[in-house]
């Protein structure tokens, strides 16, 4: 069962959407509009996780790129780095190994937000 829900929030949540499923992978698990038709909610899915986005209005602050970032844990890092790249993520820290045995990158978004990938679970 699933005890944290990491939530994003995007000025056009269908086109992230489409571009974190093309992207990162992700299923789309549900979305629900607003009245006025824009997404006032999705789920999307990977693996065993998920995550829920919405539609942002107005501008917000661009945090550092190591204020926050999620992890989502997947078996194969470097052809996940790819597809990322192919579908236009930025590559923020190419594919690396740790100390304690995990092999890690990390990308940005197309609305900013950083997500780091690897293989480490805990």
């Amino acid at each position: 069962m699933r005890t944290i829900y990491p939530i994003f929030r995007y000025p056009d949540a269908r086109a992230a959407i489409d571009w974190l499923c093309t992207a990162f992978g992700f299923t789309v698990h549900a979305v629900h509009e607003a009245p006025d038709g824009s997404v006032a909610h999705a789920e999307l899915t990977l693996d065993t996780g998920m995550i829920m986005l919405g539609e942002r209005s107005g501008p917000r602050p661009r945090p550092a790129d190591d204020d926050w970032s999620v992890y989502v844990a997947l078996d194969d890092v470097d052809a996940h780095c790819a597809r990322a790249r192919a579908a236009g993520a930025e590559i923020v820290r190419e594919p690396f190994d740790t100390d304690y045995g995990s092999r890690d990158y990390a990308a940005r978004d197309l609305a900013g937000h950083v997500w780091s990938f690897g293989s480490y679970r805990p």
